[in-house]
């Protein structure tokens, strides 16, 4: 009965049901006893609404008390059979004391005749509403219940995703420090300004990254300004060989995207063509919005001969990205890859969001 009467639509339903087997119960009368049908609607209709509610909240607090699929449902048969014959039984009482204080009222339309036959029935009917009542109580807690159950495993299937999303974003910062200290120590006795200058850009990616990661996404172009400072990193390691081409189409830098999802594309193409270049390349970041659709593509030269570049992507990076952008956006976002000529690409699409939208 909580359950119903929780919600109006659900308590209005209900009553509504009930105003019915009211009316119907009154007709009965009309037909079995000749009795007005104005007298048959007031004996009728105040009795069904009222024991809507007394066999309602009764068959819950049964229902409760005694779930479907117990230890013993023959148990169970009997309480429910006993509950809806004392329900019966009251019910039949209270007809008889509302008929009296109608028949007080001594006017032509109130108050009827309540024959033995008509006794009958009413407690047959009330017994029969009684377990209308449970029946409908039980639906009700196990709908409710499922739905309980599907929530809580939705919680948790998203309390696991966000737990990996973590781990997998978790995964960067020493992936790329490890390369980026690794560097800075081999400048440390060739080039001590340069090495400086490296520890100084990468202070500030951290810095920058630092302030990123409370939320679950970033615009595009906070984004950028984290590839700018990695970029300047590997330019002072690898000078003149390192050019950097960016493109941004109108509106992309105000789409959302995950925290530092081009990063590892980024540092696999310095790592996996620039440094097997002599002559070195340029990285090129493109980006456009395509009415609903973001679209990223980071591109790089490689050799011809290049074993490095394997079928399944660069490693780590790569993979890492497609399962975030699955975490984050499922089968809304993709990611492909593959070398053409003396090049090698990634691309990217996902949902164009906004900051207006919201995530």
């Amino acid at each position: 009965m909580l359950e119903i009467s929780s919600s109006r639509r659900g308590l209005a339903i209900y009553l509504l049901v009930w105003l019915f087997l009211g009316c119907a119960l009154a007709g009965v009368i009309r037909v079995a006893s000749d009795t007005p049908l104005v007298n048959a609607l007031l004996f009728a209709i105040p009795l069904n609404v009222l024991y809507a509610f007394a066999a309602g909240y009764s068959a819950y607090y049964v229902c409760r008390a005694y779930p479907l699929g117990g230890p013993r449902p023959g148990q169970l048969a009997l309480v429910l059979t006993v509950a809806g014959v004392v329900s019966g039984f009251l019910w039949l009482s209270i007809a008889n004391l509302w008929n009296g204080l109608c028949l007080l009222l001594g006017a032509t339309w109130s108050g009827i005749v309540i024959t033995s036959q008509l006794s009958v029935l009413m407690v047959v009917l009330g017994v029969l509403l009684y377990g209308f009542a449970a029946a409908l109580h039980y639906l009700v807690i196990e709908f409710v219940r499922a739905k309980n159950a599907e929530q809580r495993e939705l919680e948790s299937l998203l309390m696991a995703q966000e737990a990996e999303l973590r781990m997998l974003r978790t995964q960067i910062d020493p992936h790329f420090l490890f390369n980026s200290l690794n560097s800075i120590s081999a400048l440390t006795s060739q080039d001590p300004k340069a090495a400086r200058r490296m520890t100084l850009e990468l202070a500030s990616f951290f810095r920058q990254s630092l302030g990123m990661e409370a939320h679950k996404k970033v615009t595009l172009g906070e984004e950028m300004i984290l590839i700018r400072h990695f970029l300047a990193i590997e330019q002072v390691r690898f000078g003149e060989r390192l050019q950097v081409e960016e493109v941004m189409g109108e509106g992309a830098a105000e789409c959302l995207v995950p925290p530092m999802i081009i990063q590892p594309l980024v540092e696999n193409a310095v790592k996996h063509g620039i440094c097997n270049m002599p002559e070195g390349g340029t990285v090129r970041i493109t980006a456009r919005r395509a009415g609903s659709i973001l679209q990223i593509s980071v591109t790089n030269p490689v050799d011809e001969d290049m074993s490095s570049v394997r079928s399944e992507g660069h490693g780590i990076g790569v993979t890492n990205v497609r399962q975030r952008l699955a975490g984050a956006y499922k089968h809304e976002a993709g990611i492909h890859w593959g070398r053409h000529d003396n090049s090698f690409g990634v691309d990217i699409t996902m949902p164009a969001q906004t900051s207006e939208q919201g995530e």
